[in-house]
């Protein structure tokens, strides 16, 4: 036998090697963790279908955010679950000063203040009596101008609770030029936008509809992307680039790389990737089963999403990550 020339088995015979020579790396920094807050429970409540995902009080939640810190996380993504009887037909307990989510945001705030990015989800699914992120036309589809008006008004709301970012998700046409608008006409220049650029109607996204308490029924395939497509995650990408977005953000991620791919290749802007509560919940089940690794399965689906182009990754397991990363 002749012996090889190049022998690439060199650069992966030891962990030393291994991490000289890794193409990829992600760090604590990267990471953003989802965070969930309830009205009206006196303690964490934990989420069945999301092992090791609570609902946090206001008091558990500046704990969680202080960790996070500690961690040295990037961020986090602030969800409000309001109490039922809250919901209505307009969301309103979205964008109210007294409403859960603009609490939670300032008492985050009080706590951790500028070491930790706060971002705020700007969308009124999670306070809708009828589950749909906006408000519902006479012929019961999600009208979008009416919606985008609201968001306006939800964004604003979130920059005077002290939220760092608003993250409008609801996939509304022209949403993110009139958020910018309305923060910039309201004093609030320098409150980003982490938009929800490329969100498509997945199946993945069954567990997170029990964390908020979702009163839909339906679907919302109507304004979310069809999965199928692959360019107009790019057209909905450039929209919101040049509508003033300040990260884009495609939605769910693992199974969306391609996507995230196209997106990161061209964009002038960060660009960020959310495991979805689905995917976390599929690798979390399996482990406990006893099918596969959790922590090296958790580490290898956010390397890839990182590997994709990702230069922001939201994922329920951020902390655990940071732990294992630092």
């Amino acid at each position: 036998m002749i012996p090889p020339v190049r022998r690439p088995r060199r650069l992966r015979g030891t962990p030393a090697v291994r991490r000289l020579v890794a193409e990829t790396r992600v760090r604590p920094a990267q990471l953003v963790l989802p965070v969930f807050v309830a009205d009206g429970i006196a303690e964490p409540r934990p989420i069945g279908s999301l092992p090791g995902v609570v609902q946090h009080t206001l008091d558990s939640v500046r704990a969680e955010a202080s960790r996070a810190v500690a961690a040295g996380l990037g961020g986090i993504v602030l969800f409000g679950v309001p109490e039922p009887d809250d919901k209505d037909a307009t969301g309103s307990a979205g964008y109210a000063e007294s409403g859960i989510l603009n609490r939670a945001i300032a008492a985050v705030r009080a706590e951790v203040g500028d070491d930790l990015v706060i971002v705020a989800d700007t969308c009124l699914d999670e306070f809708t009596d009828h589950g749909h992120c906006g408000v519902l036309a006479a012929d019961g589809t999600v009208a979008n101008d009416a919606t985008v008006e609201l968001y306006v008004q939800q964004a604003v709301s979130q920059a005077v609770a002290g939220t760092h970012f608003v993250s409008p998700s609801g996939m509304m046409d022209g949403q993110v030029a009139a958020i910018r608008a309305g923060l910039d006409l309201a004093g609030f220049t320098d409150v980003g936008i982490l938009a929800y650029a490329a969100k498509y109607a997945s199946a993945f996204y069954g567990p997170f509809r029990e964390a908020v308490g979702s009163s839909l029924v339906g679907d919302r395939r109507a304004y979310q992307q069809d999965p199928a497509n692959r360019r107009e995650g790019r057209l909905e990408a450039s929209l919101d680039e040049l509508e003033g977005a300040d990260i884009l953000m495609v939605k769910p991620a693992g199974h969306y790389l391609d996507v995230l791919a196209d997106v990161a290749a061209w964009s002038r802007v960060p660009v960020a990737a959310y495991q979805v509560s689905g995917e976390y919940a599929m690798i979390a089940a399996a482990a406990e089963r006893g099918w596969i690794d959790r922590d090296a399965a958790l580490l290898e689906s956010t390397t890839a999403i990182v590997r994709a182009g990702a230069d922001i990754v939201l994922t329920y397991a951020a902390l655990e990550l940071a732990g294992w990363l630092r």
